[in-house]
């Protein structure tokens, strides 16, 4: 029973890398390849922030279970987290799609 909080938390990190990985990428296939790199590299930089969210709001979560004040902060950071990285996704998509 005491692993029960680890187990649970690390098939949600799981699921959320799967989610995030499996998500399909913009192609990024015309126009200056510099621009191309900088968007290949902003959507890299989005992907990361939202595995690193998802895996604090899991963290959160079993921290706010256990009764740790903390668990609420880190949930609010994970959800800034994944934010911060679905607008860096769409800032990558906008700058392939004005590069076309």
């Amino acid at each position: 029973m005491k692993n029960l909080p680890w187990v649970l938390a690390a098939v949600g990190l799981g699921l959320a890398v799967f989610v995030v990985v499996n998500t399909p990428g913009p192609e990024y296939a015309t126009g200056l390849d510099s621009v191309e790199d900088a968007a290949r590299g902003v959507g890299r930089w989005g992907s990361k922030a939202r595995i690193g969210g998802a895996g604090n709001r899991v963290v959160g979560k079993v921290k706010e279970v256990f009764g740790d004040d903390e668990g609420l902060g880190e949930q609010v950071v994970g959800q800034v987290q994944d934010a911060a990285g679905t607008l860096a996704q769409a800032a990558g998509q906008t700058i392939h799609d004005l590069n076309r």
